[in-house]
């Protein structure tokens, strides 16, 4: 790789991680994006690859958080029959 991509490459990321922390979100994603492109445009056929895989990582982050959703919403309603239960017993006293 030629010094001059890696020098857009790495100013690109750079900025694009000082812009997200500064909550300007949109220069972030267009500046990361400018190093993005130029990375798969020296590494064409990894990006391919990726490119072919995305569904099968989008399936599986939408499984986990499924998954993180039920145990979110068993977690509330077991915190909820604990609540009407300590309720209860302040109610005999």
């Amino acid at each position: 790789m030629e010094n001059w991509k890696r020098v857009v490459i790495a100013g690109s990321m750079g900025t694009a991680a000082m812009l997200l922390l500064k909550g300007r979100r949109p220069a972030a994603v267009l500046v990361g994006g400018l190093g993005l492109a130029v990375l798969a445009s020296e590494y064409p056929d990894q990006f391919g690859r990726i490119r072919e895989e995305l569904p099968s990582y989008v399936r599986t982050g939408t499984r986990f958080l499924d998954l993180a959703m039920q145990i979110g919403s068993k977690i509330g309603e077991l915190a909820e029959r604990r609540a009407a239960r300590a309720f209860e017993e302040l109610g005999e006293y």
